[in-house]
């Protein structure tokens, strides 16, 4: 599988940003998908999970209530609605399906 995220921007606090991440190839034998991200000179960081058939999600403390994974099986595609954001939500922002990682989409959260 072959991964392409995209939505990234640059955006004031308070405001809300959606990533998008595509899929191509094989996704029948994908159990989990999520977003991770990297905040500048930081280490890279889970945001969110959910099962590729649907159902189970996970997220981190600092997004819970802000952010909504979700998934769309017909299009192949992963989403993150991202909320309320904060300066500190501030990275680029990665998608992985499974093991496999794609390239990131910068998402910048001015105060």
């Amino acid at each position: 599988v072959q991964l392409q995220a995209s939505g990234g921007g640059t955006v004031q606090a308070g405001d809300s940003l959606r990533v998008s991440c595509v899929a191509s190839g094989r996704t029948d034998n994908i159990y989990l998908v999520g977003w991770f991200r990297q905040p500048p000179g930081k280490d890279r960081e889970f945001v969110a999970l959910i099962r590729w058939s649907g159902g189970t999600t996970n997220y981190a403390d600092s997004v819970k209530g802000r952010f909504t994974i979700s998934r769309d099986n017909a299009k192949n595609t992963l989403y993150l609605q991202m909320n309320n954001l904060k300066p500190e939500d501030t990275a680029m922002y990665y998608c992985a399906f499974s093991e496999v990682k794609g390239q990131g989409t910068q998402v910048t959260v001015s105060s």
